[in-house]
């Protein structure tokens, strides 16, 4: 069987250190078993999904070297696809025509939570219960699609990374699986899409695992046991605060680390840490982690997002960096148009630099001489430095023009 694994980001902002970790940890499972790393992108959120954001995404990627064999694809440009699979659904008996409004689900969800009960949709557009209740579809109201979930019994799964996982049915409703406008929700689309495109592992953050249970009863349904995926769920990143990760944390965008100066293979290699280890490894190289990547070594606790590790590890990439390559690379940082030859200066500076701009700004001089303000010059005479200047002043006088 040939792996296949996905990265499915939905394109509503740029690529953070989460989903970086999402895609490196699909990517380099797949690079591992000779697979396919499928590229597809969920845009089904109308209001927030943008093409700048696609475009970052993609820009992402390419810059880290998580190249994709399959896609982009696009599933607003799947639209009739999932059509037609809610169709077959009702025709097999799995789903229903629901006319319930947002008013009158609301109103039930307050007199559950008024009774103590688990706000949730009640199942009355189920045929049979419509039928027993007079329920008549208006005629001028389209219907969403609801997945008749089963009542009794449990769903489970074993995951890669937590282990065995269950959730009794009667904890979970009937989802929806179109919405009104025709656009599919989350957990029908992604079911749709991995069944179609051959995914074998389903790899992604935990804050999926409560979405697991819904997708495996339309997997069953839609395709039997053997096409359900393996599931694997990495541990959440926090911060030094135990929160869950954020930008006050220090976590940008990754094209924001390119333009602070990271090497691409830096922060491949500090992601590829957040979470995951190789015995006591800490700087490796790409082929490496395609060679030692597995699940066995992903904690299930959270990772802890460390701004100056990743630093850290940015100084050693430089450090062992070629100085030709570097001096390449300093052209969007420095401008070195005169001056001595940038790969020397490189040479003699990159030891200390833990980013790019650092390297630039410690190279400035070099090329750019600034004439000290008069402020400046006052700082420097004091009692210590007068005498050593007096000295020096001597000196000079005494120097052949």
């Amino acid at each position: 069987m040939t792996i296949r694994t996905r990265f499915a980001p939905s394109p509503t902002g740029f690529l953070h250190i989460g989903g970086a970790r999402t895609a490196l940890f699909s990517w380099a499972y797949a690079r591992r078993h000779g697979g396919k790393f499928i590229l597809r992108i969920e845009d089904t959120d109308l209001e927030r999904s943008t093409e700048l954001s696609v475009n970052a995404i993609l820009e992402s990627m390419r810059w880290l070297g998580l190249d994709w064999d399959e896609g982009p694809f696009f599933q607003m440009q799947r639209l009739a696809r999932y059509k037609e699979v809610a169709e077959q659904l009702i025709a097999a008996g799995h789903a229903y025509r629901c006319w319930m409004t947002r008013e009158e689900l609301e109103l039930l969800r307050q007199e559950q939570t008024k009774s103590n009960l688990k706000p949730r949709y009640d199942g009355r557009w189920r045929p049979e219960r419509a039928q027993a209740a007079g329920l008549v579809p208006p005629a001028d109201r389209p219907p969403v699609i609801r997945f008749r979930t089963p009542e009794e019994g449990e769903v489970g799964w074993q995951d890669l990374v937590k282990g065995a996982i269950s959730f009794p049915n009667r904890e979970l409703d009937d989802l929806v699986l179109l919405r009104a406008d025709g656009v599919p929700t989350y957990n029908f689309g992604v079911v749709v899409d991995d069944l179609d495109m051959g995914i074998t592992d389903v790899i992604r953050g935990d804050d999926h695992v409560n979405n697991t249970p819904r997708q495996l009863h339309i997997f069953r349904v839609l395709a039997g046991e053997e096409k359900i995926p393996r599931f694997a769920h990495l541990p959440m990143i926090l911060g030094a605060d135990g929160e869950r990760l954020s930008k006050r944390h220090g976590a940008v965008s990754v094209m924001q680390y390119r333009e602070e100066g990271f090497l691409p293979e830096a922060l491949v290699n500090y992601l590829a840490r957040l979470g995951w280890s190789h015995g006591d490894a800490e700087v490796f190289s790409v082929k490496e982690l395609i060679g030692w990547f597995d699940f066995a070594h992903v904690s299930r606790s959270p990772a802890q997002f460390n701004p100056e590790k990743a630093l850290w590890m940015n100084q050693q990439y430089i450090r062992n960096a070629e100085d030709a390559r570097l001096a390449s690379l300093l052209g969007s940082f420095l401008e070195a148009e005169s001056g001595p030859p940038l790969e020397k200066v490189v040479a003699l500076l990159k030891d200390r630099a833990n980013t790019l701009q650092h390297l630039a700004e410690s190279a400035r001089m070099f090329y750019r001489y600034e004439e000290p303000s008069a402020h400046k010059l006052a700082e420097l005479v004091n009692e210590k430095t007068r005498p050593a200047l007096r000295m020096l002043e001597a000196k000079l006088a005494a120097t052949p023009a």
